[in-house]
This record gives C-alpha cells, structure tokens and sequence, in this order.
C-alpha cells in the first residue's frame, strides 16, 4: 500500500503511479444484487440462458458495477493522509472500453494524475484502470475527482 501524508508528498507524488489492487471476481450474485438495488434487470445482466446467446456469450457486469468497485479496490492501493478532510468529488472522462464477462476478474490500477488548488484545499484527479485477467483492453478508464481540504473549511 502506498501512503502519502500531507500536502507536499502529494503534490511530489502528481504523475506517479500508485499501484494494483488485487484481481476481484465478478459473480453473478454481485451482478444480480446490483441489479436488483439499481432496477437494471436487462437481460445481458440477469438472464443467464438468453445471455449465452447474446452478443457477448454470457451475462455481463453492468458498467456502473464495475466503476462501483472502484473505491473498494483503491483502498487496498493507496492512503492519503495528513489532511483535515476529504470528499468524493466525481469522475472525469468515464469510458466502458471492454464488458466485464461474469465471473471475470479484474483489478485495478491507479495513477495520481493532478493535484491542483482549490480554495481551503486541493483537487486530486487520480486515473483509474480496471483490467480483465487475460483480456487485452481494458473494463472501465476514469478519472476520479477528490477534494481534500487544507484548512478548517471543508473542501
């Protein structure tokens, strides 16, 4: 795990890569319970027999799903600590280059893209990349937006 602590290892840290979770398997409960919690029940997600037959041989993650997992897995890459605060703030640039096949697995890769100044704080863009074991391209590629605060105002 990397952790960076305070405002200017960040800001040394701004073009580095961060690192890799582990790979994470994507099952059809995970799709199903997500289906489920976000009434997406098309039938390249839960129906498992007409899938098979689809366009993609079997049932597929939903992209949300997979851009969901995203957080879960940076905690296992990085920390930033040092800061009064910090907050989601959003993503950038989201792209589904590659379905995630059900039972896949994948990982995620995190790159520190920018640290810029904002007031009472900074904005941190770190780019995500969740890979499929043995598939070529990549699942999801965003950019994810925080917001830590330097001083007692929040972000």
């Amino acid at each position: 795990m990397r952790i960076i602590n305070g405002l200017a290892e960040l800001e040394a840290a701004a073009g580095e890569h961060l690192g890799y979770s582990e790979y994470q398997s994507v099952t059809q409960d995970d799709i199903n319970k997500f289906a489920e919690i976000t009434a997406d029940h098309q039938w390249i997600h839960v129906d498992v027999e007409r899938a098979a037959s689809g366009p993609f041989g079997s049932t597929i993650a939903h992209g949300l799903l997979t851009l969901s997992l995203g957080p879960h897995l940076a905690y296992t890459i990085y920390r930033i600590d040092g800061m009064k605060m910090g907050v989601n703030y959003g993503y950038d640039k989201i792209r589904f280059p590659s379905p995630v096949p059900v039972n896949s697995k994948i990982r995620l890769g995190a790159t520190l893209s920018s640290v810029q100044a904002v007031p009472g704080g900074v904005q941190v863009g770190i780019t995500f990349v969740w890979e499929i074991a043995d598939k070529p391209k990549p699942a999801c590629v965003a950019e994810m937006l925080l917001r830590y605060a330097t001083e007692e105002q929040p972000a």
